[in-house]
């Protein structure tokens, strides 16, 4: 397994999230890794815009 991390994507956490709810009728259980993905991506997107 490789060492070097990759940062989450919004499209990633997409099909991460979209899997995960057609597997559990429609919603993503908070606290799964498909919820987590989400959260990473966002702060993965906004930390990428100001500073």
């Amino acid at each position: 397994m490789s060492k070097t991390k990759t940062p989450m994507t919004p499209e990633a956490a997409a099909r991460i999230q979209s899997s995960t709810a057609k597997q559990n009728s429609g919603s993503v259980p908070k606290g799964s890794f498909a919820a987590r993905a989400q959260s990473g991506a966002a702060k993965n997107s906004n930390s990428k815009g100001g500073k």
